[in-house]
């Protein structure tokens, strides 16, 4: 079935680095390695976790880019062993761990980059989980935006027309009457503004960022856990094939991610919970409409905390620039002021192995243009700068960041 979903995406040249050799830890490198861990788990406040397609592995579904990978037999012209499909997939103990890391409130959000709807299926709520690339058991509509949770998965890629009115009433109660579609993304669709605002503010406020079963070739996805990093937070990557930030993390392990998590709940002294079907949300027949939308009060939230944490520096930093009161402001000529920030969330909303365009939007008529000129130069630099054009023409400089 994932075969089928790699099908359906549009053509696509660089599809990254495939096939790299997997690595594996021995015994005692990976219980020191689960042991340092548990106790950054135990002292962390706000961790998040980035999951990729390595975690979905154990349960038949098949990776992109690994030696077994979809792309990687692609590009042999041959296709995976092992392909069941959606429906018939069940949550990892991986996934099921996660889950029970967030109701002990250990984990406070999942970043996923999978659409294969197994954190979904596992019971992980809409208020705990970022979905960047789509959900291949939702469905959103294009008139109120809001999304539902299907019961089977879905046969479409590309947020494609499903044919189906929304099942939502507007306020006065009468139908919607639009259409829903997939939620899936193309290699070159923007990914979902909420959930990747809710992922930018969660992996900036981060003290620590775990990255199962990912190796984070995938932008801006791939990215996300550095800003914890850039923050002073820890990142740990669990992989078994080399990832590009692998020398920028804090701990990186090289082992099966159900093993490494078993291990980790062990030391936590957690149960690892069973898959329950009757829990599933795409199992519940007796409520067929169940709303998966993420509430805009809730991003709002996410944006004054992050705001209070990692734009407090940036603040403190331009007041003390000031000069002291009656010294004049010395600048050499054609100087430009420049402002720097640690963190700049949002600058990218396409899903791919590398990108260089420019976005240029206005709130109002009367307000002025603003433009983001966004490059990633492929060896891990992201460089941003932004420019504010006045309605009288003149284009003053705002910002200019090296990431």
């Amino acid at each position: 079935m994932s075969c089928n979903y790699a099908d359906g995406l549009s053509s696509y040249e660089n599809k990254g680095k495939l096939g790299l050799e997997e690595k594996f830890d021995t015994t005692e490198e990976v219980s020191r390695k689960v042991s340092q861990l548990a106790k950054w788990v135990s002292v962390s406040n706000h961790i998040v976790v980035h999951t990729g397609a390595g975690i979905s592995t154990s349960a038949g579904i098949p990776d992109f880019r690994g030696p077994n990978g979809v792309w990687t037999l692609e590009k042999k012209g041959l296709k995976p062993d092992s392909n069941i499909s959606f429906d018939d997939a069940i949550p990892t103990k991986t996934h099921m761990a996660l889950l029970k890391l967030i109701e002990v409130g250990k984990v406070k959000y999942i970043v996923s980059q999978n659409i294969d709807g197994l954190h979904l299926r596992s019971g992980v709520p809409r208020t705990k989980m970022a979905e960047l690339h789509g959900n291949m058991f939702t469905e959103k509509c294009s008139k109120c935006n809001r999304q539902f949770v299907r019961q089977t998965a879905t046969t479409s890629v590309g947020q494609k027309c499903l044919d189906k009115w929304c099942p939502s009433l507007r306020q006065n109660g009468r139908p919607c009457r639009g259409r829903v579609h997939d939620t899936i993304l193309d290699w070159e669709d923007n990914l979902p503004e909420k959930d990747l605002g809710m992922a930018d503010f969660h992996s900036c406020i981060a003290d620590l960022s775990i990255c199962l079963g990912t190796t984070l070739q995938i932008v801006p996805s791939g990215k996300l856990p550095l800003y914890t990093k850039k923050q002073g937070g820890r990142v740990v990557i669990c992989n078994l094939q080399p990832t590009k930030f692998d020398r920028k993390a804090d701990l990186v392990i090289h082992t099966y991610v159900d093993e490494m998590m078993t291990e980790l709940m062990q030391l936590l002294d957690l149960p690892l919970p069973e898959y329950d079907a009757d829990k599933d949300p795409t199992k519940q027949k007796h409520d067929p409409v169940i709303e998966w939308t993420i509430d805009q009060n809730q991003v709002s939230t996410m944006r004054k905390l992050y705001e209070a944490k990692c734009c407090k520096s940036t603040k403190k930093r331009s007041r003390d620039m000031k000069p002291p009161r009656g010294e004049p402001i010395k600048r050499e000529k054609n100087s430009q002021s420049e402002i720097r920030c640690d963190v700049i969330p949002k600058v990218e909303t396409k899903s791919t192995l590398y990108d260089s365009h420019l976005i240029e939007y206005s709130n109002n008529a009367d307000s002025p243009l603003v433009q983001h000129n966004v490059f990633n130069d492929g060896n891990d630099n992201l460089n941003v700068s932004v420019k504010q054009e006045s309605n009288s023409g003149i284009t003053i400089p705002q910002l200019c960041v090296n990431v």
